[in-house]
């Protein structure tokens, strides 16, 4: 059974960094790309960040291009989203997903919530002005 569980969220100020860590187990991610997607209230699920387990390719949304790096560790079957000037339309909760790879995927697809299998619980980023 997969398992992903986030943690590192907090208050940080306008123009702080944090950083996220999504532990994941269950099964070899070998095969499977990892997602960071955020949802503030009112506001529907969008796509942060993603990363191709055994290549290593990354994927940004634009509005965190520059500030969000996304990276993990295979030993620790572990993501990481570094987060960087981070300002208050960041705030939201941020939560880790994996799907599946399959030769051929887009960006597209790597970026849509309906694509991802399971995901994490969440952890909150607030960020004061």
């Amino acid at each position: 059974q997969v398992q992903l569980v986030e943690s590192g969220g907090g208050l940080v100020q306008a123009g702080g960094s944090l950083s996220l860590s999504c532990a994941a187990s269950g099964r070899t991610f070998s095969g499977y790309v990892m997602g960071w997607f955020r949802q503030a209230p009112g506001k529907e699920r969008e796509f942060v960040a993603g990363i191709r387990w055994s290549s290593g390719n990354t994927y940004y949304a634009d509005s965190v291009k520059g500030r969000f790096t996304i990276s993990r560790d295979n030993a620790k079957n572990t993501v990481y989203l570094q987060m960087n000037s981070l300002q208050p339309e960041d705030a939201a909760v941020y939560y880790c997903a994996v799907k599946r790879f399959r030769p051929g995927i887009t960006a597209a697809q790597v970026m849509a919530p309906r694509e991802y299998d399971y995901w994490g619980q969440g952890t909150q980023v607030t960020v004061s002005s």
